[in-house]
């Protein structure tokens, strides 16, 4: 199991940790002749060592050929599907409507973001706040969060595109690895969520770029199809 460089902090650390009180458990056991004591509490450690480095997996995923497609961004359910008006963001879609897809990940998701096509970021705005589950309908506009706004490339077709990284009840720490001007690739990651959270994605509410999933539905980064550019559609300004 690959684990993520993201989270070397933790399953390093913690693995010496669980090391040492393991090695430290047995001994003990032995030496108060409760050998079987000492077993069974090396592996309570172990296996919950196991558990905490599970989270920081990294699985290879072989990005699909399909180049009108918008891959998720996170693994994760689907939580909502809204068009947005009259918001913050909309300012960065030429103040036109924008849709957002907010996913929701558990703490038994894969936690790496991934870039949904190939972009460029223009800019990032951390904004510090609460800690709300990230199922809670707050947690989209007061919790902790990270807003990327990017130059996306689908097809020759160049348009605003936002990715935020929000943070959950349990989840107290965004890794957004880039920068303004960073290239993607798509499926390229970028960042994680340490436990639960949630990842939104903005993209402009046009004729020519239509939603692939619904609500409820089951979504893996770099993998599912969340929009697609549709055929022979007029060709959208440039941001540059």
């Amino acid at each position: 199991m690959k684990l993520t460089h993201y989270g070397r902090r933790e399953w390093l650390g913690y693995g010496i940790v669980a090391l040492v009180i393991a090695c430290a458990s047995s001994c003990a056991g032995l030496l108060i002749e409760k050998p079987l004591t000492g077993y069974v509490v090396s592996g309570i450690v172990v296996f919950a060592y196991v558990c905490l480095a599970a989270f920081f997996r990294d699985p290879h995923r072989i990005i699909p050929e399909n180049p009108a497609a918008l891959l998720s961004p996170a693994d994760g359910a689907v939580r909502d599907i809204e068009l947005v008006k009259n918001s913050d963001e909309n300012s960065f879609f030429g103040n036109k409507g924008a849709v957002r897809v907010g996913i929701f990940l558990s703490i038994f998701d894969v936690h790496i973001n991934r870039a949904p096509c190939d972009l460029t970021v223009v800019s990032k705005k951390y904004k510090p706040g609460k800690f709300h589950d990230a199922r809670n309908p707050l947690a989209s506009s007061e919790n902790e969060s990270m807003t990327i706004f990017c130059s996306a490339s689908v097809e020759g077709k160049s348009f605003p595109l936002i990715i935020r990284q929000i943070s959950g009840a349990i989840a107290k720490r965004i890794v957004c690895d880039v920068h303004e001007g960073s290239k993607l690739e798509k499926g390229q990651r970028f960042g994680m969520l340490k436990f639960g959270s949630r990842t939104e994605l903005f993209i402009p509410a046009e004729q020519w770029l239509s939603t692939s999933v619904k609500v409820g539905d089951k979504v893996l980064a770099g993998l599912t199809t969340v929009a697609a550019i549709k055929p022979d559609t007029e060709k959208p300004r440039s941001l540059g």
